[in-house]
């Protein structure tokens, strides 16, 4: 493929600093965005309602970080710089130049300066200009540039999609935090049953110890996950240019509708991610620009009376390669997206499930208050029952999670062509 020097410095520069480097600014209330308005009697866009301040929401996620990421904004940037070249204009400052230069060399040849040192840069200089000239001329530098900015956009895209993968495991996070400290406070009741069990001489020091070590362990592990949380949200507010605090409180993740699983075709979505990947593009302008080299050097028909020759056979070597390589890209993007579409199916199935252990847990809980009511349970037999029913929720909650995390990455690889 042709060199793209600018688009892989910046793509081996970000990879570097991604988690380091963003603008820090409270989210202000922007103009609405009507890049996507529609005419006629098409959907018109939902209005903008910025987040309140020290909170996110999973909806105004994307818009943040396009609008207060400086690795994003700085691509934008060059995207900009080669959205804009006239090349009209660019074409007609060369050719005044070539023709400058020519008048140069031409006083240099009248002046016997011909085969000088001078002369000699003079000419080379010419032919870079020209080279330039001939690339314009031919379309070639208008494509050149038409590919780095989609290799930028791609970037930028990979970005974002960073920072919505660090919003959904952060809800998850705290959806186990919630779980945590259920259990710490179920834990604690527990302790004090078995103090008193203890003071009574119904169990030994020994099943007490081990009853605290537990709750030990249990804090341990609570206090490491909020100092997780704490990170994580730092980061967060990194990505979105927020000011970093790591206490950014956070929107419920939307839900999947069944409008949006039904509408699921693997095999459209997969033509549409096909033409939206940068990868697949990549390796196929490889592909081809190895093919063309090849059969300028004469291709299979050549191959009885040229093997021999060292180039032909590089030639050969290199166009087999980058069509092995177009081949197992495409069988690899192929083979994730069905894994996707299988995860998608895979935890629309968990949530049903989960959603019907709740409903059991529901009657359950139901049950119990009842019974307590009639004085046939104890008080903390009816709390066992309300702490499952809790527990059961949080499974259903988390299981949502599951879902919409699963179809977030289906779209981003059906839209925008990225896999992971």
């Amino acid at each position: 493929m042709k060199h793209r020097t600018l688009a892989l410095l910046l793509a081996v520069a970000l990879t570097l600093c991604l988690p380091c480097t963003t603008a820090l600014a409270a989210e202000e209330p922007l103009p609405p965005d009507n890049s996507a308005a529609q005419t006629g009697d098409g959907p018109t866009p939902e209005a903008y309602i910025p987040d309140p301040e020290g909170t996110v929401t999973f909806q105004n996620l994307d818009r943040r970080m396009r609008k207060g990421n400086l690795q994003v904004l700085s691509l934008q940037e060059s995207v900009d710089i080669l959205e804009e070249i006239n090349y009209d204009k660019l074409k007609e400052d060369l050719r005044l130049q070539l023709n400058q230069m020519a008048q140069a060399q031409w006083m240099m040849v009248q002046f016997g300066q011909s085969g000088t040192l001078a002369y000699e840069r003079m000419d080379q200089a010419y032919g870079a200009v020209r080279e330039q000239f001939d690339a314009i001329k031919d379309g070639d530098m208008q494509e050149d540039n038409a590919d780095t900015v989609r290799q930028l956009q791609n970037l930028q895209n990979q970005i974002v999609m960073a920072g919505e993968a660090t919003y959904i495991a952060l809800a998850a996070m705290e959806n186990q935090e919630q779980g945590l400290e259920r259990q710490l406070t179920a834990m604690d009741r527990k302790l004090e049953e078995l103090q008193l069990r203890y003071e009574l001489g119904q169990i030994s020091a020994l099943n007490l110890k081990e009853a605290q070590a537990g709750r030990v362990s249990l804090n341990s592990g609570l206090t490491t996950l909020r100092m997780n949380l704490n990170t994580y949200k730092g980061q967060l507010e990194l990505l979105i240019g927020a000011e970093i605090t790591g206490d950014i409180s956070l929107g419920a993740l939307p839900s999947v509708s069944p409008e949006e699983l039904e509408a699921m075709d693997l095999e459209q979505d997969l033509e549409r991610a096909k033409e939206a990947s940068w990868d697949l593009y990549e390796a196929t302008e490889t592909m081809k620009e190895e093919r063309k080299k090849y059969n300028n050097m004469g291709g299979d028909a050549a191959m009885e009376y040229r093997m021999k020759e060292e180039s032909f056979k590089r030639a050969r070597h290199s166009w087999l390669s980058a069509k092995y390589t177009y081949e197992n890209t495409m069988q690899n993007f192929e083979l994730g997206l069905r894994n996707l579409y299988l995860k998608v199916q895979d935890y629309q199935q968990v949530l049903a499930a989960s959603r019907t252990s709740l409903e059991v847990e529901q009657d359950r809980c139901a049950a119990a208050r009842l019974k307590h009511q009639q004085g046939s349970i104890s008080a903390n037999a009816l709390l066992e029952a309300e702490e499952d029913l809790i527990a059961a929720q949080e499974t259903v909650t988390g299981a949502e999670n599951d879902l919409f995390s699963a179809y977030n990455t289906y779209r981003w690889a059906v839209d925008h062509g990225i896999l992971n």
